[in-house]
């Protein structure tokens, strides 16, 4: 990471949600997000992708989770850059742990991007999590899925031209029907004002 995190809470921290950013943008694109889902006591975590070239953007360097090869996303996973995103993720869990935070009230969430590497983290890195929220978003290729898979939220726009929604939900139809919750609005690309009351009911009960 080029800078440090982000950091929202409003009262005392008895949770942490970890929120990940699209491409092109940085944590403080989201911080409007985490205000909206007004969570008190909650400390939203935003971090900042590094800089990267970005390979179907011409090699324009920009904030990249990681390398997108092709402009179908689902060909030529870029490991690397997954794998070194995971070890951000990773980190920020242990220092929320560190500040006293168990890993069960921790939930990973992200958009676009962001998702795919909360996806990714929170099913290979083997922690109990609180949960995982994966917004406008897919299930990128895993090397290994943990044992319990935690309680995910997913949602799409059913205009998406980015992601589209059909392959969003090709991709999660690899993950058990009891453990995913996915919901479609009528959007494009983007984070709805629906979405966000309905994410943050999903949050209400996953960290009660």
């Amino acid at each position: 990471m080029s800078k440090l995190p982000v950091e929202l809470l409003t009262g005392t921290a008895n949770a942490s949600i970890i929120l990940l950013h699209g491409l092109g943008a940085d944590g403080y694109d989201l911080a409007p997000i985490a205000k909206a889902l007004n969570l008190p006591d909650v400390r939203f975590i935003l971090p900042h992708a590094a800089s990267r070239p970005v390979t179907v953007n011409g090699g324009y360097v920009m904030p990249a989770w990681y390398d997108i090869r092709q402009p179908d996303i689902s060909q030529e996973q870029d490991e690397a850059g997954f794998l070194a995103s995971r070890a951000v993720v990773a980190d920020l869990i242990q220092h929320e742990i560190a500040r006293g935070i168990g890993s069960e009230r921790i939930v990973l969430a992200g958009f676009s991007q962001g998702g795919a590497v909360a996806l990714y983290s929170g099913l290979t890195l083997g922690l109990p999590l609180a949960g995982i929220a994966a917004l406008s978003t897919y299930l990128p290729q895993l090397p290994a899925a943990t044992p319990e898979i935690p309680k995910i939220w997913a949602a799409h726009g059913i205009h998406d031209d980015i992601i589209p929604l059909n392959l969003s939900q090709a991709s999660y139809a690899r993950l058990p029907k009891t453990q995913l919750e996915m919901y479609t609005y009528p959007m494009a690309h983007e984070i709805s004002l629906n979405e966000i009351a309905d994410l943050r009911a999903w949050l209400v009960v996953q960290l009660a």
